[in-house]
């Protein structure tokens, strides 16, 4: 049964047994206080056994649905000595279930590719930036990271362009910040060729050990014509065993 039909199901439980309880009192204060004591007692049953559930999905580590159960057992059951239990937890499920989503959707923003080519096997993982950057002055577009490791050309790191170009085939140096640290300059290159829009940050190594120690990532880069642009990706959610050796 989903959350939604439990919902439905446990809003009505508590009027329908109010209902056939007090039908038989009558006028008898003792019979509807006791009609009331039943009620109570039902209810808290109910919450028990959303209480139970919220539990399991603690104990799971499963905080989305921990979060669930709470806020189904404390909108239905406010009263009960259960709900208050779930609602003095409630803080720190939401952080740690926000966490989780956090944790996951940084993880979705890379792309990871095996591919056999001469040699033996072809790893990279790839992140485009968080927002999209003018690079020609025909409007914003995407901007990728790249980390390639080749078994004939080794380990390389490089920035993609779908259109416009770098202006850094003589070398050119480019500034790296981690987070809120002070950028680190590395020395990067435009391969004289035709086959991709590719910069190559040649300092693989040091780029690299940035990306697994900060959150974001800002590089600034060269663009002909129109001077240093700027594309921040969040790296975050980086998984290194991808790349093994790095």
């Amino acid at each position: 049964m989903t959350i939604a039909h439990r919902l439905a199901v446990v809003r009505m439980f508590p009027l329908a047994l109010c209902v056939a309880l007090l039908a038989g009192c009558g006028e008898d204060p003792e019979a509807a206080r006791a009609a009331a004591a039943a009620q109570a007692a039902a209810r808290e049953a109910e919450a028990q056994k959303g209480a139970a559930a919220f539990d399991d999905a603690v104990d799971k580590q499963n905080w989305a649905l921990a979060k669930a159960q709470a806020d189904v057992l404390i909108l239905d059951f406010p009263d009960t000595a259960a709900a208050k239990r779930v609602s003095a937890q409630l803080d720190e499920i939401k952080a740690k279930s926000e966490a989780e989503r956090e944790t996951k959707r940084l993880a979705a923003l890379w792309s990871y590719g095996t591919q056999t080519v001469k040699g033996g096997l072809q790893r990279s993982s790839a992140i485009y930036a968080k927002e999209n950057v003018d690079v020609d002055g025909s409007g914003p577009t995407q901007v990728r990271l790249i980390f390639r490791d080749h078994p004939s050309w080794g380990r390389s790191s490089y920035l993609v362009l779908q259109r416009g170009d770098f202006n850094c085939y003589g070398g050119c140096r480019v500034p790296v910040k981690p987070d809120d640290r002070p950028a680190k300059s590395l020395p990067g290159s435009r391969p004289d060729t035709d086959e991709a829009i590719a910069m190559f940050i040649e300092d693989d190594r040091a780029l690299w050990k940035l990306a697994t120690s900060a959150k974001t990532l800002e590089i600034e880069f060269p663009v002909k014509g129109l001077g240093k642009r700027k594309a921040v990706f969040e790296v975050g959610g980086l998984d290194r065993s991808q790349m093994p050796g790095w």
